[in-house]
């Protein structure tokens, strides 16, 4: 059963900026590790960002300094804020939980996940 949903994807000009929403359950939110994944056509999954529950976080190397994780504790929601957005963003975006205390942006050290949602950016 699929606990994690996403929304915020659309279409955007090169340079533009998205807010990516990712509604998780109370169970998760208060404890487990939340991040945010992206797969484009014909690539491996990339981690993107993570949101350890002690308030750590961590980045990939190709959105940091544009990318940033945060949590609305009143909302129960992740976000992904994403700026300077560039063609080799365009992804499917996912949110993923795991009941560890984790900081990694490994796909199979997640045990939930969304269903996706798009972002297509334009040159």
């Amino acid at each position: 059963q699929v606990q994690l949903a996403e929304s915020g994807g659309g279409s955007v000009e090169t340079g533009r900026s998205l807010r990516l929403s990712c509604a998780v359950p109370l169970y998760i939110y208060n404890s487990y590790s939340m991040a945010w994944f992206r797969q484009a056509p014909g690539k491996e999954r990339e981690g993107v960002a993570v949101f350890r529950f002690d308030g750590n976080t961590k980045y990939g190397d190709s959105v940091k300094g544009r990318f940033t994780i945060a949590r609305d504790n009143n909302k129960n929601t992740l976000y992904l804020h994403m700026n300077s957005l560039q063609p080799e963003d365009t992804a499917i975006y996912y949110c993923a939980a795991d009941r560890r205390s984790i900081l990694s942006l490994v796909p199979s050290d997640y045990s939930q996940w969304g269903q996706g949602t798009q972002v297509t950016v334009s040159s």
